[in-house]
């Protein structure tokens, strides 16, 4: 089941005070960015976070769940969907130790 658009946009509004958010669509699905960095995934109307130690730390007792089949299981957002000052602190944390992502080679024309 794809992702309605309206959900991503209720995530989107949650964490708009962090400027550099932005989402993109991929497979029905939406990989949510930050400074560049995939922070999070949105599937079947679901928030997941990539999981790292400090926003185990922060969360406490996170629910782990895969967002897809066969995928590496995140942190399943249910509960604190409304409570803004802790979506954006949680992005906040797990985009400070996310390492930046690699630049792609260029594929030459044959």
């Amino acid at each position: 089941m794809a992702s309605n658009q309206e959900f991503v946009n209720f995530v989107l509004d949650q964490i708009r005070g962090l400027e550099t958010v932005t989402s993109r669509k991929m497979f029905g699905e939406y990989a949510v960015y930050f400074n560049g960095k995939v922070i999070a995934l949105i599937c079947d109307d679901q928030l997941f976070v990539k999981p790292t130690p400090e926003g185990a730390s922060f969360i406490g007792e996170p629910i782990m769940a895969p967002p897809y089949p066969g995928a590496k299981p995140y942190f399943l957002i249910e509960e604190q969907l409304d409570d803004r000052e802790f979506l954006m602190k949680l992005f906040d944390m797990t985009e400070a130790v996310l390492p930046v992502p690699k630049k792609k080679a260029n594929k030459k024309i044959k």
